[in-house]
């Protein structure tokens, strides 16, 4: 198996150093992949506006919401990735983080991943997806990797990368979602590699190829230490 080379200069000039002692806060980020022999992955381009990673290709998702934390499911993390989860955070954070990856990309993509359900009327952030007539399907996902911005970033994210595979969508096509992407598709990896991508995000898709054929390799976490990156990979 092959470790994933870091462009940590690449990093410090997709989001320079403000200054400032911001905490990170609690994200997640779903990578959605269709295909056998040449697999694709859904990402989007970030609108131009944006104080943060603009006109940037991303994948899909944000920062945790309380919402997340009370939605219901209509499965269960799968034991493995519950316990690789809980064994940084406890397990109601777990579960509301891997709700928020579904939440996010819904709401940037109008994909919806779940399993067909009743159309239920709640209030907040969750009011769209279920009235779709969907619940969030938690067991397809897997956890594929870890990044905290570093410090002194105008936003800092402790961010879990998911992954899920486009069989659990109730619908294989994106929308224009909330508008925050201002162009999203489906792409070849070796397509998506040569787009404007932030460096953590070509780390990722990186692991994600030598995941597709190693399901079971240590997750990377990436993170400055000591004003160095460094990335650590655990079992």
């Amino acid at each position: 198996m092959r470790e994933q080379p870091f462009d940590a200069a690449q990093d410090l000039t997709d989001a320079p150093r403000v200054g400032g002692t911001q905490r990170p806060r609690d994200a997640a980020t779903l990578i959605l992949t269709r295909g056998g022999s040449r697999p694709e992955v859904l990402m989007g381009r970030r609108a131009p506006g944006h104080v943060f990673m603009a006109s940037k290709w991303v994948f899909p998702g944000g920062r945790i919401d309380r919402s997340d934390f009370t939605a219901a499911s209509a499965g269960d993390l799968a034991p493995g990735v519950a316990r690789r989860l809980e064994g940084e955070l406890p397990a109601r954070r777990a579960r509301a983080l891997a709700l928020t990856a579904v939440r996010e990309t819904f709401e940037e993509t109008g994909l919806v991943l779940g399993r067909a359900a009743p159309a239920a009327s709640v209030a907040g952030p969750w009011r769209e997806y279920r009235q779709a007539g969907a619940l969030p399907d938690l067991s397809v996902l897997s956890y594929v990797a870890r990044a905290i911005t570093p410090p002194g970033r105008s936003r800092r994210f402790d961010a879990r990368f998911f992954m899920a595979p486009a069989e659990a969508l109730l619908s294989p096509e994106p929308t224009a979602g909330s508008g925050e992407l201002d162009e999203i598709a489906w792409l070849p990896l070796d397509q998506a590699r040569a787009l404007d991508l932030p460096a953590i995000t070509r780390f990722v898709l990186g692991e994600l190829a030598e995941r597709l054929d190693h399901p079971d390799r240590p997750l990377p976490f990436v993170r400055m230490v000591r004003g160095r990156h460094v990335v650590e990979h655990r079992d």
